[in-house]
């Protein structure tokens, strides 16, 4: 499969910074990274939603805004090819779970307005992962703010992205079940990844794949 702009998703612990930083370093294309870090919201949202929901999601869309814009348009002359680890549609699903009916209206109305200046990816791959597996790759790594996430909040995050995907049958998405392999620690379940990705394939839509 050709593509010019390639986003690898998934929820929270499900690998997509390993597989996209992979696949960036082999197909020589621009690699972005979420700066989720940079949040100063983040750690505060965790102890306290109710408070810190609002404000947390408006510098995600600014921020996530502010880089999408600058690092896809215009394009690397010399990296023709772009992979992101997330979509800018990911504030609103996060949001959509994070904040009040109120404040959801107005965020959305922000989005859609903000949306329409970017560009929509080639391709969209969603990394499937059960809750349950999603909570260890997150004790594993370890970092202090996520230790309060629960499994009813992974999986109303996800049931929110497989809203979107089936909301939206003019893009093309490829769901990959990532439940029995390890593609960051085995090669051969990487290859797997790979071919599924790349030697196959996808109509617009929904594609879907048991690896």
């Amino acid at each position: 499969m050709n593509f010019n702009y390639l986003v690898i998703e998934g929820n929270i612990g499900a690998g997509k910074t390993s597989l996209a930083t992979r696949l960036a370093e082999e197909s020589n294309a621009k690699l972005i990274l979420e700066q989720f870090a940079e949040n100063p919201f983040l750690p505060k949202f965790y102890k306290e939603p109710d408070r810190y929901a609002f404000p947390l999601e408006l510098t995600f869309l600014a921020d996530r805004y502010a880089q999408l814009k600058n690092e896809i348009n215009p394009r690397d002359l010399f990296q023709s090819k772009t992979i992101s680890d997330y979509y800018f549609v990911k504030s609103l699903i996060f949001s959509r779970k994070t904040l009040k009916d109120d404040e959801f209206s107005l965020y959305k109305r922000l989005f859609s307005i903000i949306q329409q200046q970017l560009t929509k990816p080639d391709i969209y791959v969603y990394l499937h992962v059960t809750t349950e597996r999603l909570l260890e790759n997150i004790r594993a790594r370890g970092r202090n703010y996520e230790s309060d996430i629960t499994a009813a909040y992974l999986e109303e995050i996800q049931q929110s992205y497989f809203d979107y995907i089936r909301s939206h049958p003019e893009m093309t998405f490829l769901i990959l079940d990532i439940n029995m392999i390890d593609f960051v620690n085995n090669n051969d379940d990487y290859q797997k990844v790979k071919s599924a990705i790349f030697e196959r394939d996808h109509k617009p839509g929904m594609n879907r794949i048991i690896l």
